[in-house]
């Protein structure tokens, strides 16, 4: 499989970009542009933040906040599930059920 880069233009808050990606993963590039053009043009909406580079900063901080709330989420219900895994092997006799 190789990994050759094309070059894909992306249009983030009217602007365009030329961003070199390889070509398996320019679906995942373009949905990814969406994305920020929309947290983008959210967050510049609400006339809270001005200067595209701020707007940039609070969007990609906003995407970060999410990433790593989603994370944190998984790592606790991970937890919770080992526990709930633990309580029931202890009240059904040990790992093996007897």
């Amino acid at each position: 499989m190789s990994q050759q880069s094309t070059t894909v233009e992306v249009r983030i808050l009217d602007k365009e970009y030329l961003v070199a990606c390889p070509q398996e993963e320019q679906e995942a590039l373009l949905r990814a542009a969406r994305h920020l053009d929309g947290k983008m043009r959210e967050i510049r909406s609400s006339g809270k933040v001005f200067g595209t580079e701020r707007i940039a900063v609070m969007a990609a901080l906003n995407i970060a906040h999410q990433l790593l709330e989603r994370d944190t989420m998984s790592d606790a219900t991970s937890s919770l599930l080992r526990a709930m895994d633990n309580r029931l092997d202890d009240a059904l006799g040990g790992p093996s059920g007897n």
